[in-house]
């Protein structure tokens, strides 16, 4: 019993000395509301005699045995440890699933599922579970409208090929109308000064 209280503490404090390990302990992290349930799944690919269940007591410092379960499907407690709160459900003869209910924040730590075979120690990566009286709402971001703003021609960027305010479509035709109107004012204005040096040679004739 005291090699096994030794493995935990190791593998508490040194995670790379349990890292060949041969069970899948999920999920990672639980959240969970007070007066609630949860689950907590550990699936074994080795052949065991049954699976230990552990609680790191942070505030304590200290493992606290909660129950071990057989092949069989019976179970024995640890010291006040409550079977009503506490109990194992076997899926199948290598799944396993903790149930804890009526969750209060005493309940908080870290579980670990566990096998033992001979002297080697064998442990779930550990989940941990938080209890609260209010979950937290998801949150979500919302993004202010954007203003538009001018957007000045620049020839030389991607804003040049689309078909916009700056596109050469728009100020091509504009261009070439204007220089057409430039052209049709300048024969009209060569009549005019035509017309006024006619006008000035009958005057100063008279």
């Amino acid at each position: 019993m005291v090699r096994l209280w030794l493995w935990l503490w190791l593998c508490l404090q040194l995670p790379g000395f349990c890292a060949n390990l041969r069970l899948s302990q999920t999920p990672d992290h639980i959240l969970a509301q007070t007066n609630s349930s949860t689950d907590i799944l550990c699936q074994t690919k080795k052949e065991h005699t049954g699976v230990y269940w552990y609680r790191w007591n942070q505030g304590r410092q200290q493992f606290e045995f909660l129950l071990f379960s057989n092949s069989l499907g019976k179970s024995t407690y640890g010291v006040n440890v409550s079977q009503e709160k506490f109990s194992v459900r076997g899926m199948s003869s290598q799944s396993y699933s903790l149930h804890i209910g009526r969750l209060h924040a005493s309940d908080a730590g870290m579980y670990y599922c566990s096998i033992s075979q001979s002297s080697e120690l064998i442990l779930g990566s550990g989940t941990r579970l938080g209890v609260a009286d209010v979950l937290p709402l998801p949150s979500t971001s919302t993004l202010a409208p954007l203003t538009r703003r001018p957007s000045r021609c620049k020839p030389k960027s991607k804003a040049a090929g689309s078909k916009g305010a700056c596109s050469p479509l728009v100020w091509v035709p504009l261009a070439a109308g204007a220089l057409i109107l430039l052209l049709s004012v300048v024969p009209t204005a060569r009549h005019f000064y035509r017309l006024r040096r006619r006008l000035w040679r009958r005057i100063h004739r008279q």
